[in-house]
């Protein structure tokens, strides 16, 4: 390792506009000796540059030797790779400097350098020549570094411009307004950890009104893939269950129940169908997604539903008791032979179903807690509407997370049968 970087003090000489008013232009000069470089050393002096010698394995060990330099000069002897090295070396601990090759007595090695791109000076050394070309080659180096920040903020506004968008498309699968029939109340929330989400809910109306269908869904992962995933199940199950009649059962689910309740066909061919289309024509791309999906007679409040491997809804009773609905089947998009079993749930006047997604049991605090599943359920008491139901998690909720950064996408949906029916 050669001496400590050396500084030589300029003197005269006009300085060139590169070193920035009131001060002096620095340039970093590397090479295997320093008498070698002596030649160029003394001129970059007298062309009025604070002129700093190093040896690149100087450099190579801590690239930051020298702060800020306005020019780099590295002795084309040290050959392509290691100039290529350092070059590189350099850029990363300060990219506001242009770097130049010089001829220490190697000119076949100075030319593989110009091949390969870099700016060069040659001798004689000049100092009113070289001033000019070391400050012209800065001009052109700004002029790059200008340009691709240019480049790069023009892309941020494009990826902006697309991630508006996409946050919009998004928005419009998620319905404006929930279904109320007669006698019940419906309320979500949806909070995404970004602009696109994983998460979604939908509510809908099956066989000319007689049944309302909704859904609770997580695509794993977060961001534009899980957003595109999120799109395509929405679709294909809603689809699905708005197009199959009544009584038909897919194939795949014929041993679901001897006997299907009226309704449960579209539900069982919707997440049937799903599960086949994902894993047969998406397994490559790695996306599964829980889902609950429920069909509920609005009538006798008789509610039939599948949960894919998601976080078990909770039915709250008029009394105080609550239940879990855990899964009946595996998550979507896994296996093409997945079985699903249908599960029964009744909701009497006063009762409600919270249906969330895991990014609510799983909201982290400042230092690192989790929410967790006993304080979602002592936060879930009976109350007069699905509002308020979503209100008391979500304001426990928000008390547990404080100032923390969201991590997951939050989803919330609540069922409530009013205690007398309306009309």
């Amino acid at each position: 390792m050669g001496r400590p970087v050396g500084v030589l003090a300029g003197r005269g000489g006009a300085a060139p506009r590169l070193g920035g008013a009131g001060r002096v232009p620095v340039a970093l000069v590397v090479g295997p000796a320093e008498s070698r470089a002596a030649e160029v050393v003394a001129a970059v002096r007298d062309a009025g540059f604070a002129v700093r010698w190093a040896s690149a394995a100087e450099v190579a060990q801590q690239p930051g030797v020298v702060d800020r330099p306005d020019v780099v000069l590295l002795a084309a002897s040290l050959g392509l790779p290691s100039v290529s090295l350092l070059g590189r070396r350099l850029a990363e601990a300060s990219a506001d400097h242009s770097t130049l090759v010089f001829a220490d007595g190697d000119l076949a090695a100075l030319e593989a350098c110009v091949r390969a791109g870099f700016d060069y000076v040659t001798p004689p050394y000049s100092p009113v020549l070289l001033r000019s070309r070391l400050t012209s080659s800065w001009e052109r180096s700004r002029l790059t570094v200008t340009g691709e920040r240019l480049a790069v903020e023009a892309t941020v506004r494009e990826y902006e411009r697309d991630l508006s968008v996409a946050h919009d498309v998004q928005a419009g699968f998620l319905p404006d307004v929930l279904p109320k029939p007669p006698g019940w109340e419906f309320a979500a929330r949806f909070r995404p950890a970004r602009m696109v989400a994983g998460d979604f809910y939908d509510g809908f109306e099956l066989l000319d009104g007689r049944r309302l269908g909704f859904v609770v869904a997580d695509v794993c992962d977060k961001g534009f893939g899980a957003a595109l995933f999120m799109a395509l199940i929405r679709t294909l199950l809603r689809h699905n269950a708005e197009n199959t009649p009544a009584t038909r059962m897919s194939d795949g689910c014929s041993r679901l129940s001897p006997r299907l309740t009226f309704g449960a066909g579209p539900l069982v061919q919707a997440v049937g169908d799903t599960n086949r289309y994902l894993a047969r024509n998406h397994l490559r791309q790695g996306y599964f997604a829980t889902v609950f999906f429920g069909v509920l007679d609005p009538l006798s409040g008789g509610l039939v539903y599948i949960n894919c491997g998601h976080n078990p809804p909770v039915v709250v009773r008029a009394d105080g008791t609550r239940t879990p609905l855990p899964p009946t089947g595996p998550a979507i998009g896994m296996f093409a032979d997945s079985e699903y079993t249908l599960g029964r749930a009744h909701l009497n006047p006063g009762d409600s179903l919270f249906v969330y997604t895991d990014g609510v049991v799983e909201a982290r605090d400042a230092d690192g807690g989790q929410f967790g599943w006993a304080a979602m359920l002592a936060a879930l008491t009976p109350r007069r509407t699905a509002e308020d139901l979503l209100d008391v998690v979500d304001d426990a909720l928000r008390r547990h997370v404080g100032d923390a950064e969201q991590h997951d996408d939050i989803t919330m949906l609540g069922l409530h049968r009013v205690d007398a029916p309306t009309c």
